[in-house]
């Protein structure tokens, strides 16, 4: 899959419209997951199933290293996948019993009055999420305010469910958990220069966030490095990855110390084969990965990502958390789901490959322009 993968990206004139960025990467990734997801299926595994089961050298092979052996050789990948292989049992099973760790997004969103944002993030509470991330950067004063209200529900003893059960302390340690075991996370989606990402981020240490997802432009590496340095001094990571458009841009985000949690987008990147060599960097760098599931499909897609982290490549599953955004999983026919513990069930169908397959009335009702929705906007 690694050879099939460089060959879907070696064509000049293509590459003369990229190379390896941009509309052409992100349509080279839509392949690449289409084939990964046929050969699940033709396999009758699901797609984190078929990777996981591969042998260390099968691993290596289905990856691609190309302008990235300044990082990692797949020599190193391989004898790194050899350590951890003896033990792929007994992580898989812990991850089928008690699910993947996830986190919310949706009781954050800019626009939400007080209320909504209160209501939400009770919710979320009772369905068994620990995690919460909030969006930033419109409005310092709001931006306070909403994460104290955040703060209030989940770091207070009396709003937790019933079914609350204590986290294992060293899934918390550097993420400013509350008193509950409650962790914060801040986004700004690139809206600041990076002076202004210092002191915007230093100004909100009252309510304490785990870290500041993209700061700041998305390519500029020594810019997040920057960042990072100056805001370490006052214990708030850096996280950013869900617009690095290729693994050249995580190797050089790695080699600067530039983050402390890796975003993989699984479209951004140009399908399974160049996420498998991120997740490769990630793990030698020792940074935990945590993907962006934010969009249509992305929660279906990035379990399997997470499963294969986890399972065959960093083996570390504490302080990894998946996004969980709930909304328009109704339009695929493997939808993921959510336990009580508020951790993703392992997608377990056979017959699911990558879990991305949307329903046939789905695209009948909103496919452009002849679907039934577009056509009924059209008449009006």
């Amino acid at each position: 899959m690694g050879k099939t993968w460089e060959y879907l990206v070696a064509d000049p004139q293509l590459r003369w419209i990229g190379p390896e960025k941009g509309v052409i990467h992100i349509a080279t990734g839509a392949v690449d997951n289409a084939l990964w997801d046929m050969y699940a299926r033709a396999r009758n595994k699901p797609l984190w199933k078929l990777v996981v089961d591969m042998s260390p050298g099968e691993l290596v092979s289905a990856a691609t290293f190309r302008y990235i052996t300044d990082a990692i050789t797949p020599a190193e990948a391989l004898e790194m996948l050899k350590s951890r292989a003896a033990t792929k049992g007994e992580r898989e099973a812990r991850v089928r019993e008690t699910g993947y760790p996830a986190y919310v997004t949706s009781a954050g969103w800019l626009g939400y009055d007080d209320e909504k944002v209160r209501r939400l993030t009770k919710e979320a509470l009772d369905a068994g999420f620990n995690h919460f991330k909030m969006k930033v950067g419109a409005n310092l004063e709001s931006d306070l305010r909403r994460g104290k209200i955040i703060r209030s529900v989940i770091d207070n003893p009396a709003q937790l469910p019933a079914s609350h059960k204590a986290r294992d302390p060293a899934t918390l340690v550097g993420k400013n958990a509350g008193p509950t075991g409650n962790v914060l996370m801040i986004d700004a989606n690139q809206v600041w220069d990076v002076p202004q990402a210092i002191e915007y981020v230093k100004a909100l240490q009252e309510i304490r966030p785990w870290f500041i997802e993209e700061p700041t432009a998305p390519d500029d590496i020594l810019g997040h490095a920057r960042i990072r340095k100056e805001l370490k001094g006052v214990g708030i990571g850096v996280a950013t990855g869900e617009h690095a458009h290729n693994r050249m841009v995580f190797k050089q985000l790695l080699q600067a110390d530039a983050l402390d949690v890796v975003q993989i987008d699984s479209c951004r990147l140009a399908g399974v084969s160049e996420v498998l060599s991120v997740l490769l960097m990630a793990a030698k760098f020792g940074v935990p990965v945590t993907p962006h599931a934010g969009g249509v499909g992305l929660c279906e897609y990035v379990i399997h990502l997470s499963l294969i982290d986890y399972i065959a490549v960093s083996g570390s599953i504490d302080r990894n958390v998946l996004e969980y955004v709930d909304h328009l999983h109704e339009h695929f026919v493997y939808p993921c789901s959510i336990n009580a513990q508020g951790h993703y069930n392992v997608p377990s169908d056979a017959k699911e490959g990558y879990s991305i397959e949307m329903k046939d009335s789905s695209f009948a009702e909103f496919e452009f322009p002849h679907g039934s929705y577009w056509q009924s906007v059209a008449k009006k």
